[in-house]
């Protein structure tokens, strides 16, 4: 999945994230990609790898990749 409107006004994008192995982990990553303008949720999952962010337009690529590094991951691709 790449983007998708998933509510008049709202994109959603998929993330792959490596690094992630805990439920710390994952509040990590999703407390610092909730902060970028615009997203109003973030779903981390570990197992998996899979950051979806919901926001109020298409996210930064660039921003999104400075936040997941600085909370100590890296990302991989937008899936």
């Amino acid at each position: 999945m790449t983007a998708q409107t998933d509510t008049p006004g709202s994109v959603t994008a998929v993330y792959k994230v490596s690094g992630m192995s805990c439920g710390h982990c994952e509040g990590a990553v999703s407390g610092e990609l909730s902060e970028l303008p615009g997203v109003s949720s973030v779903k981390a999952v570990a197992s998996t790898g899979e950051v979806t962010v919901v926001s109020a337009t298409a996210l930064d690529e660039e921003a999104v990749r400075a936040a997941v590094d600085e909370a100590g991951f890296e990302l991989v691709a937008k899936i």
